[in-house]
This record gives structure tokens, C-alpha cells and sequence, in this order.
């Protein structure tokens, strides 16, 4: 096996797309918790469950960051596929670094049971900058491609193994 294996993933299952889902998921909990207590509903429950939420974020972001990066590693400069991963990964990292920003100043009201506005306004930016990461991710997958595999008429047995198989490497040009 080889050891990219074991940072990308296989052909055809890379590892960044599914850590990305915990990572959104918690910073989407996040982001509705944080209004719940800014609006008054569970207060106090809804403020641990918005730090909570975004510190569960911040440790996702960190697999889910280095199997992005491993992939861009392999993209070649100056394309328009770099251009779209790079354009995510920035979007991405701005996210990352308001929801680190909310977390540390937003602290206190953890402490106390209430989200504070400006911890909330930052989380709503981070938020906005993840929709938009996102949105480029899913160019960098469904526009150019990337890591996909064209294997339409793989049997669905070979289609979903978790061992790599020749034609998944092939596809995948490995």
C-alpha cells in the first residue's frame, strides 16, 4: 500500500470530502446555537453548545486541512484547477481563523451562558467565508474533477471496496 494512501485516501475515496462534513456540521451547529442563545432560546445551554461546537470544528479543521493540503500539493501551478483549490483553501483558512478568533474571545460567555455579539458577528463572517469555501470546494470536485474517478460501469462490489484496485488506480493515474 502506498503511503499517500494514508493522507489522500484511496482512488476513488479520498479522505478530505467526508472530514469536510464534520467540519461544516460543527461549524453550522455553531453558527444556530450561537443565534438560539443570542435570541434568547436556551440561553445558556445554547451558548456551551456554540463553544462547544466551535472547538469541535477547530480540532476537525485540523485533518481536514492537511488531506485538503496533500491534495493541492499534487495540483499543477498556474491551472485553473490550482487557481479554484486555492481560492478554497484561502476561504477556508479565513474561516478557520475568524471561528479561532470567536472561540478565544467568545470564551467568557461560555463561562457566563451567553454568546456576546462580537464573538457571534465573527462567527457569522466564518460562516459566510465557509459557505464560500464550500461552494469553491465543490467547483474544485464537480467542474474540474478533481480526484474523480469516470468508472460508469465499475461493478458496485469493486465500485465501493476499500482496497484500491488496478482500474481505480489507473483512473486516478497513480
Amino acid at each position: 500500500m502506498k503511503l499517500s494512501y494514508l493522507i489522500r485516501g484511496l482512488p476513488g475515496h479520498p479522505l478530505h470530502p467526508p472530514l469536510t462534513d464534520a467540519t461544516i456540521g460543527a461549524y453550522t451547529a455553531a453558527t444556530v446555537m450561537g443565534f438560539a442563545s443570542i435570541i434568547g432560546v436556551a440561553e445558556k445551554g445554547a451558548a456551551s453548545g456554540w463553544w462547544l461546537a466551535l472547538i469541535v470544528g477547530l480540532i476537525f479543521t485540523v485533518p481536514t486541512a492537511l488531506t485538503g493540503f496533500a491534495d493541492w500539493l499534487t495540483i499543477e501551478w498556474g491551472t485553473p484547477l490550482w487557481r479554484t483549490a486555492t481560492s478554497h483553501m484561502i476561504s477556508m483558512v479565513t474561516a478557520t481563523i475568524l471561528f479561532l478568533i470567536a472561540a478565544l474571545i467568545g470564551h467568557s460567555g461560555y463561562k457566563h451562558g451567553a454568546v456576546e455579539a462580537g464573538p457571534y458577528v465573527l462567527t457569522l463572517l466564518g460562516f459566510g467565508a465557509l459557505t464560500l469555501g464550500g461552494w469553491l470546494g465543490g467547483a474544485v470536485v464537480f467542474v474540474h474533477g478533481m480526484r474523480v474517478l469516470n468508472l460508469v460501469s465499475e461493478p458496485a462490489t469493486r465500485a465501493a471496496s476499500p482496497a484500491p484496485k488496478p482500474e481505480k488506480e489507473a483512473a486516478e493515474g497513480a
